[in-house]
């Protein structure tokens, strides 16, 4: 198992637009390892992207699955080069990430996605979203172009929390 440290903020590394991947190789192979078992290592945690563990390639995983409620998903997904190519709707969502441990803020976002990717065989796959799932895909693609939820904020007066500390 090879649980990776979270980049956190404000590390430039978060800011930088991702690299595509051409080919699956061993060194995608162990990313796609790596970021698996970081996402593992946090059970609350859904979704992460390759720069939150220092890399700087085109690489998402998600689970839905493992968000309670959230019946419509489609469980533990891998993409690579994860691209969206429709938007539908409209909703606010409370947001965190493991890379700004310390807030969480209200985020507009569309209600449905449709993604384009490529899956771990580098084949070709479309996926449909909606709600928690389309917020998440946004979430994490965000990452992969250096956006973190803090760029995304409307008003940090009213809708930027500091996150509660359990002791």
């Amino acid at each position: 198992m090879a649980v990776k440290d979270i980049v956190k903020y404000p590390d430039p590394r978060l800011k930088v637009t991702s690299d595509s991947v051409y080919q699956i190789d061993k060194y995608i192979l162990q990313t796609i390892k790596d970021l698996s078992d970081t996402l593992d290592a946090y059970p609350h945690t859904v979704g992460i992207a390759a720069p939150q563990i220092g890399i700087t390639l085109r690489i998402i995983i998600i689970d839905a699955s493992k968000k309670r409620n959230c019946r419509d998903n489609h469980g533990k997904l891998v993409l690579i080069n994860p691209e969206i190519y429709s938007y539908d709707g409209l909703l606010q969502f409370r947001e965190g990430c493991l890379s700004i441990p310390d807030f969480t803020a209200n985020i507009n976002r569309a209600k449905e996605v449709s993604v384009c990717y490529y899956d771990t065989a580098f084949k070709r796959q479309f996926v449909k979203a909606s709600d928690f799932e389309a917020v998440l895909l946004q979430h994490e693609i965000d990452h992969l172009n250096g956006v973190l939820f803090l760029d995304r904020v409307i008003s940090k007066r009213t809708d930027l929390f500091r996150r509660k500390k359990y002791i």
